[in-house]
């Protein structure tokens, strides 16, 4: 049984390559983001805290986010493990969490703020059928329209630079704390998340003695890699792929 953590910035990719490791290496991906977006997609109460939190450009607190995450993992779904992204998320949930969890490693997806900010800001949402689009990397057809459905291509309300001034700030102070507790006691990879999505993946494996990617592994010698991060499905960051939007 295989138990990951990946950790990253907003953009970094957590989602695309938490899918890929899931995929391909049976465990389960446990997503904070996935929970959150369902519960505000069914209106549910969980779902009207997250939608105002969000609004107002600030990170979700820590006490709901660690009762998401218990409540997810006593599910016991994860036979042959699991990764998990957006937890923990503070010092005592990290320490919670090794105590719990016999935990293989840790992936630390690195990426400088600027290019945050340069996917952030480029996202669009379906405001009709939900799909996710990057203008950088997945244009519509139809300037401002869903190739999908015919919907209106909107931003998120929270994908602003003010609003992702004030994660990126939070972020990297809680992140701190977090990453020196693995890094005293679990082994830590981190990894260039500027890079293409299998570039990116072959990396991770290495670490921790993997199996190598299968798309990766089946490309013909001497052919790149792979598109850039935020080309891979068209998902610009952490966002799931069209058809694993069960949740965000």
């Amino acid at each position: 049984m295989r138990k990951f953590v990946i950790m990253g910035v907003q953009g970094s990719g957590k989602g695309t390559q938490a899918k890929l490791m899931a995929d391909e290496l049976d465990l389960v991906h446990i997503s904070v983001g996935d929970v959150f977006r369902w519960n505000v997609q069914h209106h549910t109460k969980i779902g009207a805290q997250v939608r105002r939190i969000v609004a107002s450009g600030h990170l979700v607190g820590d006490d709901l986010v660690e009762s998401v995450v218990r409540t997810r993992l006593t599910e016991h779904d994860w036979n042959y493990g699991f990764i998990i992204d957006g937890f923990p998320r503070n010092a005592r949930q990290a320490e919670f969490f090794l105590e719990s969890y016999d935990i293989d490693g840790v992936i630390y997806l690195d990426l400088p703020d600027e290019e945050v900010v340069r996917r952030v800001l480029a996202r669009r949402l379906c405001s009709r059928c939900g799909l996710d689009y990057n203008l950088i990397a997945s244009r519509p057809q139809v300037e401002d329209t869903c190739d999908v459905c015919g919907g209106a291509l909107v931003t998120r309300s929270d994908d602003n630079p003010e609003a992702l001034a004030v994660r990126l700030s939070e972020y990297h102070a809680k992140t701190r704390p977090v990453m020196d507790i693995f890094q005293r006691k679990e082994h830590v990879a981190v990894v260039d998340a500027r890079r293409s999505v299998l570039e990116v993946q072959a990396e991770i494996r290495e670490h921790f003695d993997l199996p190598s990617p299968r798309a990766l592994a089946a490309r013909p010698a001497g052919r790149a890699a792979g598109p850039p991060a935020d080309r891979m499905n068209g998902q610009p960051s952490d966002q799931p792929a069209a058809a694993d939007r069960s949740a965000s």
